[in-house]
């Protein structure tokens, strides 16, 4: 007999990806925040600048077909690790992801460079938000600008707890692009630690933001993740996205869904439709 206690943990738990987005594989796209204040970007244009700029990705999104999107600050580069995350940045961020989620009926993430923990909870607690991508749920590793980092799962869990929140799911990389793990953590015991720790859903990453995972890590994380949903994380492109499909549960896209190919630039609603198409025809 299942004891009461698990009973509650095991319902909290995400099984399907269609149960929170409507639709088998889920595409998932990206609204890179231009450089928050303080980020070495930010050239102090306000608050609504960000916020036209985020509303305007977040609609050529919806427009092209997405099924959900996330939020991101991905422009806070050189980025800032764990609880080194600057408050300025973190409210700056709940007030845009608040504002792209009244601009865009979809299903809301926020993600926080790198691993920001509870602070990524209170963003997408704010935000209105349904799931969080967790740069780091479990394990240890050092981050490209030289950052040491570990696994927020303790805190995290118990701060969603807390403050009422349960129902945000927990999406979690594993092997996470601009990080090398600590020498140990291989594929199949960072799954394995990341799903123990109450991960609702993996991603799998390359080796950096535009770059594409080997197709044969992807099979071997889902072969490993046992009922949990494997999404892609980088690289995805109108071109792979049907191998990559063929082995996930779904895609999170950013780059290859931009202006001319390039990230820095805005959402083309052309090319997002092209992706998802091409993605609809994988599923």
């Amino acid at each position: 007999m299942t004891p009461p206690w698990k009973a509650r943990l095991d319902a909290l738990k995400l099984r399907d990806l269609g149960d929170l987005f409507g639709t088998k594989k889920p595409v998932l796209g990206m609204v890179h925040c231009w450089p928050l204040p303080g980020a070495p970007g930010y050239a102090g244009y306000g608050m609504e600048v960000l916020l036209e700029n985020a509303i305007r990705d977040a609609r050529a999104l919806a427009e092209g077909g997405v099924d959900g999107i996330i939020v991101e600050n991905m422009w806070d580069v050189p980025f800032r690790a764990g609880s080194h995350i600057a408050p300025e940045s973190i409210a700056a961020h709940a007030v845009v992801a608040r504002a792209v989620g009244q601009a865009v009926p979809l299903p809301l993430g926020i993600n926080l460079v790198h691993n920001g923990g509870v602070a990524l909870l209170g963003i997408a607690i704010a935000a209105g938000a349904k799931f969080v991508r967790v740069c780091m749920l479990a394990g240890a590793g050092v981050w490209e600008a030289g950052s040491w980092d570990e696994g927020c799962a303790a805190e995290l869990l118990r701060r969603r707890k807390e403050l009422g929140a349960e129902h945000i799911k927990l999406f979690a990389d594993v092997d996470k692009k601009h990080s090398v793990r600590f020498p140990g953590i291989d594929l199949a015991t960072h799954i394995e630690w990341t799903r123990f720790s109450g991960a609702d859903a993996l991603i799998v990453s390359g080796k950096m933001t535009g770059d594409a995972p080997d197709l044969a890590k992807v099979r071997e994380a889902k072969a490993l993740a046992g009922d949990s949903p494997v999404l892609i994380g980088s690289g995805a492109t109108e071109e792979n996205v049907t191998a990559f499909l063929g082995a996930a549960d779904g895609v999170i896209v950013g780059s290859s869904i931009k202006e001319n190919g390039r990230i820095e630039e805005p959402v083309d609603p052309e090319r997002v439709r092209r992706f998802v198409r091409a993605a609809r025809a994988a599923g």
